[in-house]
């Protein structure tokens, strides 16, 4: 069965995560992906461990757990885009392409003709999607930025940890790269709408993707709060502010999030802990009322179930019908029987002669599956696609590598 994208070609001109992100899902989605890649260095990820050992010697290798994690699926061609050579080869793998996708700084290909411009005059239909920390234009454009920044600079860290005058009170970054993650997401839903466009119409367009409106967009309704109302939201650590009682609890074996939505399931709540009387307490009948003493159902909520065990109050309140949930550490998620169930994690055959994990793709197409292969080892394959997709030769191929063009 065909995959969704099969006949497109990405020339991946991306490093570090929310480029390789993007294009990872476009390959998941069967596009023919070819990742440029510096010869002898590769992607800056391949020097962040845990290392992949070579199944050979032992010894680690330059395949991360990074880079696996966001270039399933690609062809690793080594070109040293800096040489007129290794440009001019770039250039001529993204005239036989759908789509280019970068990640350097606003205006920096144009000294190698990589820029959209240089692309589109020899492909003038050409996707084109750049993918940068503070978009094409304004004062921050030329600026370098990473997943920690954005998440001070969008205010992000700003709402998350836990709130002034608790201890350790104070702004928290994500453990995930989250800014990375989103912007990545968002640029392969431009594309994909881009090359959308193109069908329709025959013409290319310029994909403009920039952490910070990615970042800034992820706020949502806390940033519309603001602007509605000139007030702005507080850290409020495990709690959320909309909604009452919904965080965490301390029970006897563990901890517990619960998550009260509307008036009948929080009935269900107090009936599971034999206290049904507090649905009808006029602090507690609404949600906006219960936000309002939050203090007090917590301090009334609170002694119940921290004399109680996680698996009984789970097993009670998902009867009930009161949303609840264990805090997983990554070995009990893995471990999780609807993680199980759905196949989250699974193995790949790797270039080192090793089965290495990976992590399914979220979207499942019932007509169009998804085309799973292991991110690929640094030039893997720079030279099958140079002969098969330019027609280089074997003397011209031995003249590049020689001069480490590739």
């Amino acid at each position: 069965m065909a995959s969704i994208l099969e006949d497109v070609k990405v020339l991946d001109l991306t490093r570090v995560i929310a480029g390789p992100l993007c294009t990872q899902i476009l390959a998941d989605m069967g596009a023919t992906v070819y990742k440029i890649e510096k010869p002898g260095e590769g992607d800056d990820t391949r020097r962040m461990g845990p290392f992949l050992p070579d199944a050979a010697t032992g010894a680690d290798s330059n395949d991360s757990a990074l880079y696996l994690a966001y270039n399933r699926g690609k062809r690793s061609v080594t070109l040293d885009i800096s040489t007129p050579e290794g440009a001019a080869l770039a250039r001529q793998l993204a005239s036989r392409c759908d789509v280019v996708v970068e990640n350097y700084k606003a205006g920096s290909l144009a000294k190698y003709g990589l820029d959209e411009a240089s692309i589109r005059a020899l492909r003038p239909d050409i996707v084109y999607c750049s993918v940068t920390g503070f978009g094409q234009d304004g004062p921050y454009a030329a600026r370098p930025a990473y997943d920690f920044i954005l998440q001070g600079l969008a205010g992000v860290m700003s709402t998350c940890g836990l709130p002034d005058g608790a201890p350790g009170a104070g702004a928290m970054r994500t453990a995930i790269p989250i800014t990375d993650v989103v912007t990545g997401l968002y640029a392969a839903i431009g594309i994909l709408g881009a090359l959308h466009h193109r069908r329709e119409t025959g013409q290319g367009q310029h994909v403009d993707a920039a952490m910070l409106d990615a970042s800034v967009a992820l706020n949502g309704h806390l940033a519309l709060g603001y602007l509605m109302t000139g007030k702005v939201p507080a850290r409020v650590g495990n709690t959320n502010p909309i909604a009452s009682p919904s965080e965490v609890f301390d029970c006897a074996d563990g901890q517990l999030i619960v998550a009260v939505g509307n008036n009948g399931q929080f009935q269900a709540l107090c009936g599971v802990l034999g206290c049904p009387q507090w649905a009808q307490d006029a602090r507690f009948a609404t949600n906006a009322r219960r936000v309002a003493h939050r203090a007090e159902l917590r301090d009334l909520l609170a002694p119940l179930l921290h004399g109680r065990a996680r698996a009984e109050l789970l097993a009670a309140f998902e009867q009930a019908g009161v949303p609840c949930g264990p805090i997983n550490d990554m070995a009990q998620v893995f471990e999780d029987p609807q993680t199980r169930h759905r196949e989250l994690a699974f193995t790949l055959p790797h270039g080192r002669g090793a089965e290495v994990p990976s992590l399914r793709n979220p979207i499942r197409y019932s007509q169009t599956p998804m085309r799973y292969r292991a991110a690929p080892m640094l030039g893997q394959d720079s030279e099958e696609v140079l002969a098969q997709v330019l027609g280089l030769g074997a003397d011209h191929l031995d003249y590049l590598r020689k001069r480490a063009i590739i």
